[in-house]
């Protein structure tokens, strides 16, 4: 795209090497994407300042839609007191508690899903990481179906996900209010399954449906429903896609990593093999301290996938007042973003900061404070899911890795692809038996 700094020598191509050259010394420099002026922030605390201390004065930035064609309610909703509501609504249904409750089920699909691969047969890494990742989180999130419908929406699940990965950021495209037929098309099939559902259950709400079951019984203060079948709907479709693309980004990335380095390979193979069963526990316990020692290198592993391959790799806020960032003093409209990726690559931070390298992990250890590591955001809008992610992920990667040995085709070369999320342009690969 651009972002591009404003400069005499016109605008460039983001491309995230020349970014780092043009951002390199600025806290804040001022950019243009599409024609449109924004701040790029480089240094963290002013991020944090962004994502926590101030995040009262910034409300969600238009210049990277994202999920907002699938919804503009619920989680996505632009007023802080409704995002909050939903929040919590959804926090029981995720939090760590509850991960543990669905532990059974994510194995049962992680390994239902390579159970299907076969030797030397090549296989499309992202879409089965999509067809894996949407069977969890409809088995979790969305309570027991009837298998064959079940089947269905986890097929159309997938569908739309691998369509909203691809989708632009930027340019025409992305500009445009319509979506690509292809995903226009993924996204009316999908949603039409799913409404049929919602529409059996409006009159008799499950208890035992997860999140959707939170959104059928929520009332107003007036005690009627406070969405209506089509925001509840929409609202499922935005929760089911964001966990499913998200999820099939990180573990394309995981698991061509794995393949490229027989040694890295080995070593997570044997701490999943030591800690089967115990749960890597994700970044908010080493956050907290919680666990004796360093996190296990499995879970370093991924901490190195997620620094490098962050799926959300920019955000962008709108101030809604007046606000002060560093030495800069912005008027209230003023868009400002920020790059994961590059906020992760930060050398100032991270020593050779491009190098896949797990154990940085066991000298430096993430904070709630520290917003150079922030994979799944921060502050009141950071990923309400981070710690079933952690889990699902952890998940995923052993049922793959213990069952098959994964490599590239030859002559194969992955690129990194900068849409709706962060994912390898094209990832065929191909299995072997362990």
């Amino acid at each position: 795209m651009p972002p591009t700094p404003r400069s005499a020598s016109g605008p460039v191509e983001f491309r995230f090497s020349r970014m780092e050259r043009l951002l390199r010394g600025h806290r804040v420099r001022t950019v243009s994407v599409d024609g449109v002026a924004a701040e790029f922030v480089t240094d963290p605390a002013l991020v944090r300042r962004v994502l926590v201390k101030d995040d009262k004065h910034y409300g969600k930035g238009e210049l990277f839609q994202k999920a907002r064609i699938l919804s503009r309610a619920g989680l996505l909703a632009q007023d802080d007191a409704l995002h909050r509501h939903y929040r919590r609504l959804a926090h029981p249904y995720l939090r760590t508690a509850a991960v543990t409750g669905h532990v059974p089920v994510m194995e049962e699909i992680a390994r239902d899903t390579v159970a299907s691969w076969r030797p030397g047969q090549p296989v499309d890494i992202q879409a089965q990481m999509c067809r894996a990742a949407s069977g969890i989180a409809l088995s979790t999130l969305f309570g027991a179906l009837p298998r064959e419908t079940s089947n269905m929406l986890g097929e159309h699940l997938a569908a739309l996900s691998w369509e909203m990965i691809r989708k632009p950021l930027y340019g025409n495209a992305a500009r445009s209010q319509q979506p690509t037929r292809r995903l226009a098309g993924a996204f009316t099939g999908f949603r039409s399954l799913l409404a049929s559902c919602v529409a059996g259950r409006l009159n008799s709400p499950d208890t035992a449906a997860g999140y959707l079951s939170a959104l059928l019984t929520d009332t107003g203060r007036d005690g009627t429903p406070a969405l209506s079948a089509d925001q509840i709907c929409d609202e499922a479709v935005m929760m089911l896609t964001a966990a499913t693309v998200t999820t099939a980004s990180v573990m394309s990335w995981a698991l061509y990593l794995l393949a490229e380095d027989p040694l890295v390979e080995e070593k997570v193979l044997k701490d999943l093999a030591q800690t089967a069963g115990a749960g890597a526990g994700g970044v908010a316990g080493v956050r907290s301290g919680h666990g004796q020692g360093p996190p296990g290198y499995a879970l370093r592993f991924l901490m190195e996938v997620l620094r490098l391959y962050p799926p959300v790799w920019i955000t962008c806020r709108k101030t809604l007042s007046g606000v002060t960032l560093g030495e800069h003093a912005f008027p209230a409209g003023t868009h400002v973003m920020f790059s994961s990726y590059l906020l992760h690559r930060d050398p100032g931070r991270y020593r050779d900061p491009h190098r896949f390298d797990p154990d940085r992990w066991l000298s430096i250890r993430p904070t709630a404070q520290d917003a150079s590591y922030i994979p799944f955001g921060a502050g009141a809008r950071g990923c309400v899911g981070e710690a079933f992610a952690w889990r699902e992920l952890e998940i995923l990667l052993g049922a793959v890795a213990r069952e098959w040995r994964l490599t590239l085709r030859p002559g194969s070369r992955v690129r990194a692809a900068a849409h709706t999320t962060l994912h390898p342009q094209r990832l065929l690969m191909v299995p072997q038996p362990r």
